[in-house]
């Protein structure tokens, strides 16, 4: 059932991405594009599993299609604090900082 809703959160949050990111012109960067990033997990109800370390980001990745631009393993179980900083040093990586 939690692998049905985080894929479930994954398919939703790429969805909303794919209406979302031709809308937005400039990159993000800092804490705009941390703001987006927690904005969108919030906005999904996955921010308590991402906290968890409940999700795995290789559901959410592939590296020319996004949401996430890059190639994860199965089983990337990353904490929020890792993803944070990820946001502020590769904000290119994000759907939603671009």
């Amino acid at each position: 059932m939690k692998r049905t809703l985080a894929i479930a959160g994954a398919v939703a949050l790429a969805a909303s991405i794919g209406f979302a990111a031709p809308a937005q012109a400039s990159t993000k960067t800092g804490g705009a594009c941390v703001q987006a990033g927690l904005g969108t997990l919030k906005e999904l109800g996955l921010l308590q599993a991402a906290a968890q370390k409940k999700i795995d980001y290789s559901t959410l990745a592939n590296a020319e299609t996004g949401p996430i631009f890059a190639d994860l393993e199965v089983g990337s179980n990353f904490s929020l604090g890792q993803v944070v900083k990820l946001h502020t040093k590769s904000p290119e990586l994000f759907a939603w900082c671009r």
